[in-house]
């Protein structure tokens, strides 16, 4: 039997959030029944504050996945979408005073599902399975699990074997085939050939983020420079979705139904936007 901690018997037992939330702003899911694993997040949103107001989980997994999906719920609960998805797998897992070294996987899931979730209600509310960015070079085709994906893994929990590559995003974990291959990207990292997968968002251009990392960064921008400017006039603004280089939002308040709604949009949120994180950024009314 695994050494599990008490705290991960007492969520595995007694789970928080369970269920799913009728008429969701957003729902995340990751993993699939054939690799074993599967998890699915409902949230609810307020729309003006972002605040995650009620977050349930469905899952099919072992203890680990169950407890990790739980204690996921009580961290996101009550925190804005940006505050949220700064959560990550290590932070999960210490929440739950550690887990099982081949168990850290189910910890990966909570943060998948809830970076999926989130893209959803920036989407409109349509369910989103997590997957790789377009592109990807896909290292193991059996859990779909990107040469990216394992750097960062490595990087951000200082992995050093494939055993361990394998216990944090099961890559390897099933045919094998891909564990030569895994080993080649541990050589090159732990050796400094490959960078050191960034940290900070501001160490990347806008170009090179993820759709999850844009938001971020976009958030960040109205949330900072854009928003407070508006709300002196009564108005605001609310990222709706992005594209590429497209951002699309909606002006709210007085700024919705402003004769100079248009020179809003380009001459004050896309210049901001512009300067603050890439001049090909071109910003749309939903």
């Amino acid at each position: 039997m695994w050494d599990y901690t008490e705290k991960v018997m007492d969520h595995f037992k007694n789970p928080r959030n369970v269920g799913e939330i009728q008429n969701a702003d957003g729902t995340g899911q990751v993993g699939s029944l054939v690799c074993g694993d599967a998890l699915k997040l409902t949230i609810k949103v307020n729309k003006e504050t972002e605040v995650i107001e009620d977050i349930k989980f469905q899952t099919f997994g072992c203890a680990s996945a169950i407890a990790s999906s739980s204690i996921l719920t009580e961290m996101a609960k009550g925190k804005t979408l940006e505050e949220a998805l700064k959560i990550t797998n290590r932070d999960i897992a210490d929440a739950l005073g550690s887990l099982p070294d081949e168990k850290m996987h189910c910890s990966v899931m909570g943060m998948e599902a809830l970076e999926a979730a989130v893209r959803s209600y920036r989407q409109g509310g349509e369910p989103v399975i997590f997957e790789q960015e377009p592109g990807t070079n896909i290292v193991c085709q059996c859990f779909n699990v990107s040469e990216q994906a394992i750097i960062q893994a490595i990087h951000n929990n200082n992995l050093k074997t494939v055993e361990d590559v394998t216990h944090f995003t099961k890559a390897g974990g099933a045919c094998g085939k891909c564990k030569g291959e895994i080993q080649k990207i541990l050589n090159k990292v732990l050796s400094c050939e490959i960078p050191s997968a960034p940290k900070e968002e501001k160490t990347k251009t806008y170009a090179d983020m993820t759709i999850v990392e844009k938001i971020k960064a976009v958030e960040e921008v109205l949330s900072n420079d854009i928003k407070p400017k508006l709300n002196l006039d009564g108005g605001s603004v609310e990222l709706t979705d992005i594209s590429g280089n497209v951002i699309t939002v909606k002006l709210l308040g007085m700024c919705g139904g402003c004769m100079n709604a248009a020179a809003t949009l380009k001459g004050f949120v896309e210049k901001t936007l512009r300067e603050k994180l890439s001049a090909d950024i071109e910003v749309k009314q939903a």
